[in-house]
């Protein structure tokens, strides 16, 4: 599959992704990458965000490939049941531990735990074996369940901006690698 046969949906995190973000550059250069906007961004609830990715997915006019960042992850696998257009990959980067009680913020508990059942579309889970919203163990585990190709990238934090992953041409490489299988 090619980026222009796929309608690419960046579903952010906590606090949206900014314009250094590698998300929010992909979604200036891919001409069919559109941005799952939430109404609040520093106050993530639960149902809001899962029904505004369900609605974008819903709304594509071609096949799916969800592009998920952190807290977004939570909200595109929760939503998979009520999907109605098909989905051809999902593409998730530091996935956050949602059960774990020293997570902060603690709302990020509101949104697990994760489903466990294998993903009814191929997947890749990236995760930094430093990322503070989560350990490596859990989001290595938590693609084992899916059933989704775990990617382990190093020492790279929450893999955002903050920790110098703007450009992320690896990120890149990889996702391209990752749609020509699809």
């Amino acid at each position: 599959m090619k980026a222009k046969d796929a309608d690419i949906l960046i579903i952010p995190g906590y606090r949206n992704s900014g314009p250094d973000h590698w998300q929010s550059r992909w979604e200036a250069r891919i001409s069919t990458a559109r941005r799952v906007d939430q109404a609040a961004w520093a106050k993530p609830v639960r149902e809001d965000w899962v029904a505004r990715v369900v609605e974008a997915v819903n709304e594509a006019e071609r096949p799916v490939v969800l592009v998920a960042h952190s807290l977004g992850i939570a909200c595109a696998v929760h939503g998979i049941p009520q999907f109605r257009t098909p989905v051809a990959g999902a593409f998730f980067v530091a996935p956050p531990e949602l059960t774990n009680r020293k997570i902060r913020p603690r709302h990020f508990m509101t949104f697990g735990p994760y489903p466990r059942d294998p993903l009814p579309f191929p997947a890749i889970v990236i995760a930094s074996r430093n990322d503070h919203f989560g350990s490596f163990e859990a989001a290595e585990e938590i693609a084992a369940a899916w059933g989704a190709r775990f990617l382990d990238a190093g020492e790279a934090g929450h893999i955002n901006a903050e920790s110098g992953f703007g450009p992320w041409p690896e990120g890149s490489l990889t996702f391209a690698q990752f749609l020509s299988t699809l």
